[in-house]
């Protein structure tokens, strides 16, 4: 007689929110040269990668470019996100910045000033912002948190 195998679920808790840093750029500058700049402050190399495609309410499809740099070391991951495409936004809320850099860092979350601190240093930004993802809700954050 065969015993009856057992199937066991485990559920395991992700907290995604509590492994990156989302900082809203002001720069007039085009999404390359800005990459180039950031490559060059933080010594990363950032690539241009296929762009973030959503659909928006109307049922268009948008592009935003995305830049996105991994070769430091598997746990740190920057990516560099356009928050306009024609006249549209990635994140509505924040009309005023024109692109979103995220920091995946699972063994250092606590350095959000100095990257902040070192964007600033950058000529071609204008402002960085801390956005709190936790207190921030806008229904595009989603596609950032994938």
């Amino acid at each position: 007689m065969k015993s009856i195998q057992r199937i066991t679920r485990l559920q395991l808790k992700i907290n995604q929110n509590d492994e990156f840093i989302l900082l809203g750029i002001v720069s007039a500058e085009p999404d390359y040269k800005l990459s180039l700049s950031i490559n060059k402050k933080f010594r990363i190399s950032l690539k241009n990668i296929l762009p973030l495609k959503i659909t928006d309410d109307t049922g268009s499809e948008l592009a935003f470019s995305r830049f996105s740099d991994s070769s430091k070391s598997p746990d740190v991951v920057f990516n560099l996100f356009s928050n306009r495409s024609g006249k549209s936004f990635l994140l509505k809320k924040l009309k005023n910045v024109d692109y979103i850099f995220q920091v995946q860092d699972a063994e250092n979350e606590n350095h959000t000033d100095q990257i902040t601190a070192s964007l600033r240093e950058i000529e071609s930004v204008n402002a960085v912002f801390n956005i709190d993802i936790n207190t921030f809700k806008d229904k595009n954050l989603q596609y950032l948190t994938q």
